[in-house]
């Protein structure tokens, strides 16, 4: 048993401003050894994502309380049996979708999220159903097999990624979820040939990550985010030009691979609508249940249109979390620029309210 510090959300229904309503308690909490082919990991950097927002506003329903954080990377302290005891002292990143490895979702090399890991992250349990924390009297749940907002976590061994210790631990962190997500969906869904343009809608942190990817495997790339206030970012990035969803549809523009990165029925009635004839429309946004876009089957069909949704970036995290470190440790993936600041745990609850407001990329906390 280890004694631990994390961050638990314990209502889906609070008012914003979050910093006052504070639905999201730090405390003391008790985790439990690792049981079979389980980890324990001392959390050295945790970033905070619009997934785990989307379960404090609600739209992303979850099983409460939980204790949030799914974008984290640590150092493996203790295995459980049949864990492979050589990932002790080893830097790991938290990917938040295990993979068992052998469903059929499992073969389509990325394709379709694990059946059991998504089974298991919508009952807030680790791979075996099981949950390992508590607060003395009652179970809390686990946030996507991970629950980085806190000083320990016990995860599946499919949970992570060994990387060298070379990758400091807030970069660590981003491999995780904002860099496979918003990477993987122009490399692996997007697939863009050589000399395409790739557009990005949705400058936050996962749409700037494809806007770093995309650069890096050398597109140009056209950011386009209704708040003006994200382009000198994405211009800094190296994108050759910025716009609203308004001044695409006004000047007529279209391109080969759009990847849709905001998350909202909007965006993706736009991202649909600037893809050239021929061309993908790649979608990682998750908007709120029951929300609903409309697009045109006959341009579907008669421009020859793929769209493809694409989770965690269709990835397969062991293939492709070090080709994104080797990117970085390459000097062609510029992840620093998506931490827009370092935070403390205790100041959790108005993180969230500057995700929300669009005030942040990325804010890190360091353990």
């Amino acid at each position: 048993m280890t004694n631990i510090r994390g961050a638990v959300l314990t209502t889906s229904d609070s008012t914003q401003p979050w910093s006052e309503s504070r639905p999201i308690e730090v405390r003391e909490l008790e985790l439990q050894d690792p049981g079979p082919g389980e980890l324990l990991v001392r959390i050295e950097a945790a970033s905070v994502c619009h997934s785990d927002l989307s379960v404090v506003n609600g739209s992303r329903p979850r099983p409460l309380p939980m204790l949030l954080g799914h974008e984290a990377a640590g150092r493996v302290t203790a295995v459980g049996s049949e864990a492979d005891t050589a990932l002790i002292g080893r830097r790991v990143v938290m990917t938040f979708l295990p993979r068992c490895g052998s469903c059929a979702a499992c073969l389509t090399d990325g394709l379709l999220p694990c059946e059991p890991g998504s089974l298991a992250n919508g009952a807030g349990t680790l791979m075996n159903g099981d949950r390992r924390l508590t607060d003395g009297t009652a179970s809390i749940n686990h946030h996507l097999g991970v629950s980085g907002f806190a000083t320990h976590a016990v995860v599946d061994a499919r949970s992570v990624v060994a990387v060298d210790d070379d990758v400091p631990p807030d970069i660590a962190a981003l491999l995780g979820c904002a860099v496979l997500t918003g990477g993987g969906a122009v490399v692996n869904a997007g697939r863009p040939a050589d000399g395409d343009t790739v557009a990005v809608i949705g400058l936050g942190g996962v749409g700037m990550a494809a806007v770093l990817v995309a650069l890096a495997e050398g597109h140009q790339v056209v950011g386009i985010d209704a708040n003006e206030h994200k382009f000198p970012a994405a211009i800094a990035a190296g994108a050759t030009e910025c716009m609203t969803p308004q001044e695409v549809m006004e000047r007529g523009l279209r391109f080969p691979v759009v990847v849709e990165c905001a998350g909202h029925p909007r965006a993706f009635e736009t991202a649909y609508a600037a893809t050239a004839p021929g061309g993908r429309t790649v979608t990682v946004g998750l908007p709120a249940p029951g929300q609903l876009s409309e697009i045109s089957p006959l341009s579907l069909t008669a421009e020859a249109r793929t769209v493809i949704g694409s989770y965690l970036g269709s990835a397969v995290p062991s293939r492709d979390i070090p080709r994104y470190a080797q990117l970085w440790r390459d000097g062609k993936l510029p992840l620093e620029s998506l931490i827009s600041a370092t935070i403390e745990l205790d100041g959790i609850n108005e993180a969230m309210d500057d995700l929300a407001t669009g005030d942040a990329l990325r804010q890190v906390i360091r353990f």
